[in-house]
């Protein structure tokens, strides 16, 4: 099993649209390193594995109520989708990462080649079966959403002590 560099592809238009905006585009910030006791620290990584669960879920739950066609963020499912499977120590082949974005196939490998871009994603070879390829979240890409998830958690248990007035989050209860 062999992690393939990326290559960037050639572009043939004399006029950038928006993916090859999109490839070009650099991140904007490193993640924060974050600091604390392990068990802290583990508290955090459990609550940021959650949030990921449920804003995925959370998506999903939302064509309940309002069109999916309104929103479109392939890129965050498919994000989302890797550290969920990376937290739980589960392989994502090509396709499933694709079905996963909930965007025609074409359209999900296009926003992965510019994640691979980015740094974010890498792929992996099967070593078994050559016809098949294996997405994960980069250690950059893992960085970054365990960063981001940690800060919502970190930012939303404080949001739910000051609505709750008792200074305790674990006395919230949450329907």
């Amino acid at each position: 099993m062999t992690v393939r560099p990326h290559t960037p592809p050639a572009t043939g238009s004399g006029r950038p649209g928006k993916v090859e905006r999109a490839m070009r585009a650099g991140p904007t910030a490193s993640p924060p390193q974050v600091t604390g006791d392990a068990p802290a620290l583990a508290r955090r990584e459990r609550l940021a594995l959650t949030l990921a669960r449920e804003f995925y879920s959370g998506r999903r739950r939302r064509a309940r109520y309002l069109s999916a066609d309104l929103f479109g963020e392939p890129t965050w499912d498919i994000l989302l989708d890797l550290y969920v499977a990376a937290r739980e120590d589960r392989r994502v082949p090509t396709t499933s990462a694709c079905i996963g974005a909930h965007v025609p196939p074409t359209t999900a490998l296009r926003w992965l080649r510019i994640l691979e871009m980015r740094g974010m994603v890498e792929r992996e070879d099967d070593g078994r079966d050559g016809r098949r390829t294996f997405v994960r979240l980069s250690q950059r890409g893992r960085q970054v959403m365990e960063a981001f998830l940690g800060t919502m958690a970190d930012t939303l248990l404080v949001a739910l002590r000051d609505a709750d007035g008792a200074g305790d989050t674990s006395a919230i209860a949450l329907p």
